[in-house]
């Protein structure tokens, strides 16, 4: 397919490369949809085998990042960025110099945190660029966006369990918890808390190893965490784990994780509501880092986070409720009222102030 046909297929406005020799930087950004607000979404570094597969990542990525400021009523759009490196590679210069690209968009694409990017490395960028969010707190930004992203994750996880038993506690659920790195184990951590007991997956042992000096689990391999009898299986790696291959394999009652575009195709959640396997969209209830760093354009406090985040678990039971009424798969509503928001906001003018450099929060 070609390029334009295909942003026009999945709704893009922009396409951005950018390449700097020197520092051995590539990446690319998208912007999705602007209707809600400036686009705001992660940067992603990860050693893909293409860029046909960067690509792929980063359209759907932006296409999760419109749909899950929509939901959460943010004045934001989506988009997204990824840098193709090997995270051993990643450097000062790298993000100083991928600061200056971003300064380059005029606050069109604003960036945060996501896979192998951390606070230090959006200092670097925040050296060039104030169109960065997740900035350490001595600069009046939230700093790690996880921990918020995983409270988030767990709230929906409450409100699935409320579906389908009837009581919204995960004590003595089992959970299999494919991916524990920074999310993974904010996640884990609270679920073992509340008395969850958790089977643990990833691919990078080091994870593994960190998270297993803090909390107990059992660890499976990759491959097996889909066969994993359980109450609860959460994706938090990388997204497209819900596919052919995989949904008919799951022995659980619940599908809620960190990861995005955990679906590989709309109708995989089609097929997941036919197996009576309640799921929670991952735009919906992994909203909460996006949440936490939006804060940071009024004033960032940790109440207003965590008051913000909690929102997630009725806005879940309230999409759980409408994809009952009107018999449709909980992925497909959630679609719906996404666009729909955007939809309507779409007909009217001004539709945001932009985020400019003479913003309380972007000097």
């Amino acid at each position: 397919m070609a390029l334009f046909e295909r942003l026009s297929s999945m709704g893009h406005e922009e396409i951005i490369y950018y390449s700097d020799p020197n520092c051995g930087l590539k990446a690319i950004v998208a912007i999705h949809n602007t209707v809600l607000g400036p686009a705001l979404g992660g940067t992603r570094l990860w050693p893909y085998q293409s860029e046909e597969e960067a690509l792929e990542d980063v359209l759907r990525l932006s296409k999760g990042m419109s749909y899950k400021a929509s939901l959460s009523g943010l004045n934001l759009g989506g988009g997204k960025a990824v840098i193709l490196a090997d995270p051993k590679e990643k450097s000062e210069a790298m993000f100083r110099s991928y600061g200056k690209f971003l300064n380059s968009l005029g606050g069109r694409y604003i960036t945060a945190e996501d896979m192998n990017i951390g606070v230090e490395d959006i200092e670097h960028i925040y050296c060039e660029t104030r169109f960065v969010c997740g900035v350490d707190k001595s600069h009046g930004g939230s700093g790690n966006p996880s921990p918020y992203t995983a409270l988030g994750v767990f709230r929906g996880i409450e409100a699935a369990c409320l579906k389908t038993f009837g009581n919204r506690s995960v004590k003595n659920k089992v959970v299999a918890l494919q991916g524990i790195g920074s999310v993974g184990r904010n996640l884990a951590k609270l679920l073992h808390q509340q008395g969850a007991t958790l089977i643990v997956c990833d691919v990078n042992v080091k994870n593994i190893e960190a998270a297993q000096l803090e909390i107990p689990f059992e660890v499976v391999s990759p491959n097996d965490i889909y066969d994993v009898p359980c109450d609860i299986y959460s994706p938090c790696a990388m997204g497209a784990t819900l596919n052919d291959s995989t949904v008919e394999r799951l022995k659980c009652k619940i599908v809620a994780g960190a990861a995005n575009n955990q679906l590989k195709e709309s109708r995989h959640g089609s097929i997941l509501k036919s197996k009576n396997i309640l799921y929670a969209p991952d735009y919906l209830i992994n909203a909460g880092g996006l949440m936490n760093v939006s804060i940071e354009f009024e004033g960032w406090t940790e109440e207003k986070a965590q008051r913000m985040v909690n929102t997630i678990y009725e806005k879940t039971l309230h999409i759980f409720k409408i994809a009952e009424e009107k018999n449709f798969s909980v992925n497909e509503t959630a679609d719906f009222l996404a666009e729909e928001r955007m939809r309507s906001l779409a007909k009217i003018s001004g539709k945001f102030f932009p985020i400019t450099a003479k913003s309380p929060k972007m000097p």
